[in-house]
Formats: structure tokens, C-alpha cells, sequence
């Protein structure tokens, strides 16, 4: 067991956790060039030719015709493999949920499609994964995912269609809870600037553990201790979302 350690000398902010999430397109692997310090980002999903240039970051290809043996690869001896790294971006989960489930159906009876075992399988697998990239690196880590919309209903009976990350529900909430920071990525149709939702609410699934920012422009995001408000332009203001009453009932 590791030693006792006193609140009043702990940081907030060292080895921090955030997810990131939505639409394709939007910015979550262009956030990258706003972290301080070096930077590895593991590229689940092809994306990365958009950080070309940059010169504290690299990047590790993943091949997606065989997620497992990747992961197994990337896992092993990972703190020394992110040694003199200051931060590792896992990009994204959502498109490699979809490469397992794919690499799992080549497998299967019939090559193609998934079997029953496959779907709890990945319940344990991938908490195994995201646990193990949390719990042993010792260093800052940004997580992307696309957006999903989920149904939900409120303590007063009402239905929501609520934006969260497009990942499996078994495993979505277990991931949301090891995250410090989760904000919903957002384009402003006006004036075309980019920023994080940080608040939750009925409408968006986000939360900010670290400081009182409820919005921020997205090259701020990871500059923490900053002002709760940021400009309009930057954030564009958000529906609350469609719903419906059904008084007792219940998912």
C-alpha cells in the first residue's frame, strides 16, 4: 500500500484526467498543440496527420486490423515507454471500441459478425485497458471520444436526450468516473471559433473537478485556475435540450 499523503500538499493538477468529446471534425486531436510540455499521442484512429509540424509532440501509429495486439504492445512496460513524457493522448476510444468489435467478428463462427461473450468481454477488457493507461502513467492524460446522444430521465420524471461519449453503456460510466475534466467540444456557427463545455446538465454529460470554469474557449482548456466566464464567441450558447414529461416512469 502506498504512504499516507496530506491533503493541504496535493495538487489538483498533477496527472490530470480529461476526456474530450464530439462530432468528428470539431478539434479534439487539434487540442493537442495546446498542452505544455512534451507530448505522445497513441493514434487510435488515423487522425494525426493534423498535428504535422509540431515540435513537442510524436506519435505512436496504431494499426487497426489487430487492436488487441496493440494495446498488449503499447501496455507493456508502459512507464518506462512514456519516460521524459509529460503528457499521452489516447485517440480516440470510440473509434477503437469499433476495431475490436470488428477484430472480435473475424473470429467468430461465421467471420463476420460478433458473439454474445464478445459484448462482456469488452466490459472487463476495456476497463482493464483505460485502468491500466490511468492508474500507471504517471503523467498527464487526454482521452477523445466522438459524441453519442443517450436517453436519460430526470428526478422529476422527464426524458432527455443527452450528448455524452460515443462509447458502449457498460463501459461509459466507469471511464467517466476516472476522468477529472470531461467537456463536450462545440463550434460556434457564427463566428466558427472552437470551445469546451465543461458544466453538465441534462442536455450535455461534462464536469470539472479542478477548477470553477463551467466553459472555455478550447485553447484554453487546459489552462487551469482560470475565469469561470469566457466570451460568447467563443462558446456558443446551448439548447437545453428536447424533453418530455413521463411522470413515474422510469429506464
Amino acid at each position: 500500500m502506498q504512504p499516507i499523503e496530506h491533503a493541504a500538499k496535493m495538487s489538483k493538477t498533477k496527472n490530470w484526467r480529461i476526456i474530450l468529446y464530439g462530432k468528428p471534425g470539431v478539434g479534439k486531436t487539434s487540442a493537442v498543440k495546446y498542452l505544455p510540455g512534451k507530448t505522445l499521442v497513441l493514434d487510435l484512429d488515423d487522425s494525426s496527420k493534423v498535428l504535422a509540424g509540431l515540435p513537442d509532440v510524436d506519435v505512436q501509429p496504431f494499426d487497426r486490423s489487430k487492436p488487441d495486439e496493440e494495446w498488449r504492445e503499447f501496455l507493456t512496460n508502459l512507464p518506462a515507454r512514456l519516460k521524459g513524457y509529460d503528457n499521452l493522448v489516447v485517440d480516440n476510444v470510440s473509434a477503437f471500441e469499433k476495431d475490436w468489435f470488428v477484430e472480435m467478428g473475424r473470429h467468430s463462427k461465421n467471420g463476420i459478425g460478433n458473439e454474445l461473450q464478445d459484448y462482456s468481454r469488452w466490459t472487463n477488457y476495456f476497463t482493464r485497458v483505460m485502468t491500466t493507461v490511468y492508474m500507471d502513467a504517471n503523467l498527464n492524460v487526454l482521452t477523445t471520444a466522438w459524441e453519442d446522444t443517450r436517453d436519460i430521465t430526470s428526478d422529476t420524471g422527464q426524458s432527455f436526450s443527452q450528448y455524452a461519449p460515443l462509447i458502449r453503456n457498460s463501459v461509459r460510466d466507469g471511464l467517466l468516473g476516472l476522468a477529472d475534466v470531461i467537456g463536450r467540444v462545440v463550434v460556434n456557427s457564427k463566428t466558427n471559433n472552437r470551445g469546451v463545455i465543461l458544466a453538465g446538465s441534462d442536455a450535455i454529460f461534462a464536469k470539472n473537478r479542478l477548477d470553477g470554469r463551467t466553459a472555455c474557449a478550447i485553447e484554453d482548456v487546459f489552462k487551469f485556475g482560470g475565469a469561470s466566464n469566457v466570451p460568447t464567441a467563443s462558446v456558443p450558447k446551448q439548447a437545453s435540450g428536447a424533453s418530455k414529461t413521463k411522470a413515474g416512469s422510469g429506464k
